[in-house]
């Protein structure tokens, strides 16, 4: 059975807009603000959702597929990273738990770019704060289980891709 590859990439760009538009929702509508490790999950599946778009795109094209896919595939396994690191702060114990950090806006204002990413990257306190969950899962866990996904369907896209430019 022939998965429709053009499907996916749209279903897998869907899914990211989603996962988005929810996120804006929880910050907007249910004020709930985003800590650094949230931030930088928005960016990996932003990242995401740019491949998924461009595999759409590029289906056609065995060599864009390719690229499209790879793109894909790093970028879910940043998400992975970023969401399995996020779950593990969630985990910890309360006196284990890094202090809270200074806001995003200010470190960039203070902070060299680089500091600011490593910082965005390594998470704080606020990070470690579970302020929703559903079925068990916090937002993080949730994530990962969709990044997982992602990483599996742009890992049969680029086997596709792999073996279509011959």
């Amino acid at each position: 059975m022939r998965i429709n590859l053009k499907l996916l990439c749209m279903t897998g760009f869907i899914t990211c807009v989603a996962l988005l538009a929810s996120a804006y929702y929880f910050q907007f509508a249910l004020e709930m603000e985003p800590c650094p490790l949230c931030i930088m999950q928005r960016v990996a599946t932003l990242m995401v959702a740019l491949g998924c778009l461009a595999g759409f795109f590029l289906v056609e094209r065995p060599i864009g597929l390719l690229l499209a896919s790879g793109w894909t595939l790093l970028s879910s396994f940043f998400g992975i990273y970023l969401a399995h690191h996020h779950n593990w702060l969630q985990n910890l114990p309360a006196d284990q738990v890094p202090s809270c950090g200074p806001s995003l806006e200010y470190m960039l204002d203070a902070f060299p770019i680089m500091e600011v990413v490593t910082v965005l990257l390594r998470g704080n306190g606020n990070c470690a704060e579970v302020s929703w969950s559903f079925a068990g899962l916090s937002m993080p866990a949730w994530l990962m289980v969709f990044f997982i996904g992602f990483a599996i369907a742009s890992a049969y896209g680029t086997f596709i891709a792999w073996k279509a430019r011959k």
